[in-house]
């Protein structure tokens, strides 16, 4: 059991700033909730005295332990601003404790009170003093479910896809290109070395417009540009072109002539955390991520919604289905009745664009499929 609270804090509640990766209104949020605690009506019904963080343990299930919103982070977060100073920063091992006080409730960091005397000559020796590093904090939501969908999906623009680079011949003899074997481009590079390949990009269209929202493209690999293209003489008075030669560096599929060439998004590493819009927001599910019709937890889809909506990575959205059409039976007029939406489930979205968004399905009563609506949680 623990008896004592840890006797090191880690210094004041304010900062002018919020701590890398957390939202200036997160910040506030904490600020305001490390005055005055939570109420004990916003706590689980189950909420535990303490619990000692363990490997696997996510900041969704931490914040689902101790608070009826698991999306409220941020508040559980800051009902002890002075030691969790980063909410990035929880660690395995590390005992979080509730205590309450009247009608309100704060948590903190405790360490147990050692089970044995301390001896009575204390010999003092070189030592190293290790303390965790950030690749050992816990995540968000569990990491290996979204790993792969941070870098392989990709959102393209019209635009993008018509003038994109493609690869038009492969080396002599082979079909497929694999990796460590080299292929020929066409199209403009704009002096650029590294590019990602894809394939098959697909309309991803507004479920209810039908408009299209972008192209989502399957990640084929990487490649590396090892000399451009060149013009040659004319022969019989027709230009004669010698393409750009690539040397496939990585791949996820064999690539082939058609793949087309992209630019390499930037690697996006900051931390997030489960939270709700700052604003009002909805929208539908364009559909499952790759095949499939319909899609259960831990599933990742499409969203209608991005960049220029409001969304941010962390956002946390409650999922509805629409209600069914019914004839009232009751009725001689037999009149025709919709049903309420029945909110289904929570949404996690974890990669942004423009104009669409990727999130993780973190729990629904019955399969998710396009046209799905989410708003606030």
């Amino acid at each position: 059991m623990v008896l004592g609270l840890a006797t090191a804090l880690l210094g004041g509640a304010c900062w002018a700033q919020a701590p890398a990766g957390v939202k200036a209104e997160q910040l506030q949020t904490a600020q305001r909730v490390a005055q005055q605690g939570v109420p004990l009506t916003d706590l689980a019904p189950n909420a535990p005295e303490s619990h000692t963080v363990r490997a696997g343990d996510t900041l969704w299930g931490l914040s689902q332990l101790f608070l009826k919103s698991p999306w409220r982070w941020a508040e559980l977060w800051g009902m002890n601003l002075e030691q969790i100073r980063n909410p990035h920063r929880i660690y395995p091992g590390q005992v979080l404790v509730l205590f309450k006080a009247g009608d309100r409730a704060t948590l903190k960091l405790a360490q147990p009170v050692a089970t044995e005397p301390p001896p009575a000559t204390v010999k003092l020796l070189p030592r190293v003093r290790s303390s965790p590093i950030e690749s050992e904090a816990i995540a968000s939501v569990p990491a290996h479910l979204i790993a792969p969908f941070m870098t392989d999906s990709t959102v393209l623009a019209a635009g993008d896809i018509d003038g994109a680079p493609r690869i038009v011949a492969t080396q002599e003899g082979r079909v497929m290109l694999s990796q460590g074997e080299t292929g020929y481009v066409r199209g403009d590079l704009k002096g650029q070395r590294h590019f990602q390949l894809v394939r098959e990009p697909r309309p991803l269209r507004d479920p209810r417009t039908r408009e299209v929202l972008g192209y989502e493209a399957r990640l084929v690999g990487h490649v590396e540009v090892l000399s451009p293209e060149q013009a040659r003489p004319a022969v019989d008075g027709k230009p004669v072109v010698t393409p750009a030669r690539v040397l496939v560096k990585e791949v996820r599929l064999e690539a082939g002539v058609g793949d087309r060439l992209t630019a390499v998004p930037a690697a996006d590493f900051a931390p997030f955390v489960p939270r709700a819009p700052s604003r009002q927001v909805e929208g539908q599910v364009i559909g499952l991520y790759g095949e499939g019709l319909s899609a259960g937890q831990h599933q990742v889809v499409s969203l209608n919604r991005g960049l220029r909506d409001g969304l941010e990575k962390g956002h946390v959205l409650a999922l509805w289905r629409a209600g069914r059409a019914v004839v009232d039976r009751t009725d001689p007029a037999r009149a025709t009745l919709q049903l309420p939406d029945e909110k289904r489930g929570q949404l996690f979205v974890f990669r942004v664009f423009d104009r669409v968004s990727y999130a993780l399905i973190l729990d629904t009563l019955e399969p998710v499929s396009s046209g799905d609506r989410f708003s606030q949680p």
